[in-house]
């Protein structure tokens, strides 16, 4: 399978269009969208169009507003569902306030995400990594004024967030995902938030050392993990899913993390200070 990535405006959330590798009878390729982060829709919409693709479903890889804000506007467009992971489907008609924000007011309090607060920014520098120490103001107090600041340059505030129509939920450790002609295997790997998800994108043929491709979210990043200090977010879970899930991929694997750039599997597990 094909995978494009583009880049949210908004916290810079890696936003993938994975493409089927069947072609349909119509000559057109079915596609799903994995995290829409905010002003990923027009970019999203110029790769369903310069490629002719079919949209089948966008996912989300946990509930965190900043790989959500868009999905509404393209389920609404597309007539498609949002999958996401049971225990973070709660997130999504209320992104900000099961993440400990506000949203009202412009003064910080009224962050929107826990999203910046979710991102690299947050894990990659192991400040919101898997001790999960709050900074004295607490979590909220510490990300509001990036959130409100790349919301602002975006020129939008918490209020415009808008829940998708049509919600849902897929259950279980291991679960596979479908969506017209593409398959995706889901791995819960709580710890960031109660119902963080892999997607695992594995080649119908391996005719070479590719294994694939595992869309990580804000669980695994290059060189650090995702922060374990907002709401819903549990330390004991992060180390589980990190030895249990992370550490059994297949090495070979790609990864495209939530934020920031791509790696592999086996540079994490190599070089990775959280997975020693």
């Amino acid at each position: 399978m094909d995978v494009h990535v583009v880049v949210a405006p908004v916290f810079g959330t890696n936003c993938c269009v994975v493409v089927a590798d069947t072609v349909g009878a119509d000559g057109r390729r079915d596609c799903v969208v994995v995290d829409a982060g905010a002003g990923t829709a027009a970019q999203v919409d110029r790769v369903v169009s310069d490629q002719d693709l079919v949209p089948r479903a966008v996912l989300a890889t946990h509930g965190h507003v900043d790989h959500t804000w868009d999905a509404a506007e393209l389920c609404a467009r597309y007539g498609v569902p949002l999958r996401i992971h049971r225990l973070d489907a709660y997130r999504v008609g209320d992104p900000f306030g099961t993440i400990g924000l506000g949203t009202g007011g412009t003064d910080g309090a009224a962050g929107t995400d826990g999203a910046a607060g979710t991102d690299g920014a947050g894990g990659t520098d192991g400040a919101g990594g898997t001790d999960g120490q709050r900074d004295d103001a607490g979590p909220a107090a510490s990300v509001s004024a990036a959130l409100v600041q790349s919301l602002a340059d975006y020129g939008a505030t918490p209020r415009d967030f808008r829940p998708p129509p049509d919600v849902v939920p897929f259950d279980g450790a291991v679960a596979a995902i479908e969506a017209g002609d593409v398959t995706l295997r889901a791995l819960h790997a709580p710890g960031h938030t109660e119902g963080s998800t892999l997607y695992v994108l594995e080649p119908v043929d391996r005719t070479d050392d590719t294994a694939g491709v595992v869309l990580s979210g804000d669980v695994l990043f290059a060189g650090g993990v995702g922060r374990t200090d907002l709401p819903g977010a549990d330390v004991d879970a992060m180390l589980g899913t990190l030895r249990d899930v992370v550490g059994r991929l297949d090495p070979g694997l790609v990864v495209v993390p939530g934020h920031g750039p791509t790696t592999t599997v086996r540079r994490e597990l190599d070089t990775n200070p959280f997975l020693g």
